[in-house]
Formats: C-alpha cells, structure tokens, sequence
C-alpha cells in the first residue's frame, strides 16, 4: 500500500461517514502520514498475511472528472470557506484575508488535517489555502495557524545567530530525535537544510524560515516553510507544508500571508506589561529550532512526535497528501 494511499483512509470518513468506511471492510488503523507501507498493519511480524480482495465490478472502475469533482465539492462545502477579516481565537489575531487565499476555522481544520493522514486532535485556529484548488486536490497546499501561549519571547538574541551553526545543531539533534519517531510510529527524516534562510525583522516582530526535510518511504522531498509572529504573551504559529516542488510558489504566497496577519490590539508584542505578563524561557533561535528544552540548552524535540502532544503533531504535518481520486479508490476498495 502507498504512503499516499495510508494518508488518504482517513479522508474517507469525512466524505462519506464512518458507517461508510466500516462498510467497505477496511477495519486496519490508520498510519501516520509518511509512515512506510506496512506501518499500520496490525498483524504481528512473521505471521500469514491476508490475502487481498480482488476489486470486481463497479469497484474496479476509474472514476469520472465529475465524480472526482464531485467529492471535491462535497468535502469543500463542509470546510466554509471564506476571505476578507477573520478574527481568530478569543479576539487573538486579525487575517485581512485576500481574495486569492481561503480561510477554515479549527472544524474545518481538523476534517483537513485528517483527510491528509494526521492523527486526530487538532488544536489549531484554522488554515489558509490557495483559491481555486481544493484541499484534497494533489496539487493543493495549506497554511496551519496555531497560538502557544509560553511567555513574551525576547528578541535580543536575534541578532547575533549564526544560523549555520544552528542548521548543524538541529540536523544532528533530528538524528538523535528518530528512535523516538519510529518507536511513536513515525517514519524517520532528515533535515536537508534551509530551503529559505531564517529572516527576523525586529519592527514588526514576524520571523520566517523554511526546511527542506526527506522522510524514510517517501520519494519526493517535503517543504516545511514557517511564519512566526510574536505577540504580548505567546506566538502565533503559520505552518506552510508541500513538496519542494512548490517552493516558488509557497514562497511568494506566504510573503504575502506574512503581511495580512497581526495581532489584535491588547495582544501584541508593544502590549507587554513586565509587572504581570511572563517572559518566555527561549528566544528567536529556540523558535526557529523547534522549542527547546532551556534548562539543558539544547535544541531538543525538533521532529520527536509525540502522540500525546497535539501541538507538535500538527507542527509536524509530514506533507499533503491523498487527492480525490486516491480518495475515491479507497472508497471503492482499490487502495
């Protein structure tokens, strides 16, 4: 079974309701998103496995643009799309949403998140998307917005990382961090490098980079581009995630995301108040490493996923994945 394929199981259920999953005889667990074939077999190592179905009928047919368009429709009706001004949280942030994105809130986003293969559990604010293409479509990208309220981030350590010696850091401590991906069932990565640079610009408090990572079983490399911006008492967290192969394009949108977001008045970075807010116990190059264990000082839980953090699952979405038509084969017992 693909890796595409073990992402797209969940995205039936959403389409189709759970009774129509159980009802096409497919009682497995799903696998993490990226998980190498096999990852959700339940069958102990060693043992028979089961002869697969043969696909007879109407189950072996290919299914038509309007059937696929279809389901397309149908899934983005659920998500209730929108643009212009959309306050997000309990009146946390402003997105002055362009025509040329799409906004869900946190429903629309859990249903998204799943459909591409994430555990469920999502605690995010909701998500961008390019107009025009569904979510589930295979060339379709998103933009996951969460909040981590941990503390007033100070910035001065900004401007004296060496992001090289940072790279070097991160790539061996997501070595490091591997065994505790596999034993969560988690395929193993590889940081490759930037894919863009880290960029910190102290006027408007917003810090974005981007990482080019390989997973284990998946052919094509991920693109994980990021957008922090830092508020009054936490940071707002834009999580971008495609193939690399859309990094021109992500790259040029999420300059422009970077510019419609902010937080709303009370909230932002100039609103702290030393006498009752807290400082964070990390600064600009823990955010860019992936949080830190600050007592030890070391750039630890970059990419260890664990099933018990719903925040670091969704900061770790592996990539976009499944599509309508992997979807409608599914469906029709083919996957």
């Amino acid at each position: 079974m693909s890796n595409r394929r073990l992402a797209s199981i969940a995205s039936v259920a959403l389409v189709l309701g759970a009774s129509a999953l159980a009802a096409a005889g497919d009682p497995s667990p799903v696998a993490p998103a990226g998980a190498a074939a096999g990852a959700a077999s339940a069958v102990p190592a060693g043992a028979a496995q089961p002869a697969a179905a043969e696909p007879s009928g109407d189950a072996a047919r290919e299914p038509t643009a309007e059937e696929i368009a279809a389901a397309m429709q149908k899934f983005d009706a659920e998500l209730k799309l929108q643009s212009g001004k959309v306050t997000v949280g309990d009146n946390l942030a402003e997105l002055d949403v362009p025509e040329a994105f799409r906004f869900t809130g946190p429903e629309g986003t859990r249903k998204v998140l799943e459909a591409w293969g994430n555990p469920p559990g999502s605690e995010a604010l909701g998500m961008l998307f390019p107009a025009g293409l569904s979510p589930i479509a295979d060339d379709s990208w998103g933009v996951v917005i969460s909040y981590v309220e941990e503390g007033h981030v100070d910035d001065d350590d900004a401007k004296d990382i060496d992001f090289g010696e940072l790279l070097a850091e991160m790539q061996k401590d997501t070595g490091e961090g591997n065994l505790e991906r596999q034993k969560a069932g988690f395929p193993a990565v590889r940081l490759i490098g930037w894919a863009e640079p880290p960029h910190y610009d102290p006027a408007t408090k917003k810090l974005y980079w981007a990482k080019e990572l390989e997973f284990v079983g998946n052919e094509h490399h991920t693109l994980n581009y990021s957008i922090r911006v830092l508020g009054r008492k936490g940071v707002l967290e834009l999580n971008a995630v495609s193939g690399m192969k859309q990094l021109a394009t992500v790259r040029g949108e999420m300059q422009s995301v970077l510019k419609f977001v902010e937080f709303k008045p009370g909230n932002r970075y100039d609103d702290f108040d030393e006498k009752i807010d807290q400082v964070a116990v990390y600064g600009i190059g823990a955010l860019v490493a992936g949080k830190v264990a600050a007592k030890a000082g070391l750039f630890k839980g970059l990419f260890a996923l664990m099933l018990a953090s719903k925040k670091l699952v969704v900061a770790g979405l592996v990539a976009v994945a499944g599509g309508a038509k992997v979807l409608w084969e599914r469906i029709r017992g083919r996957a």
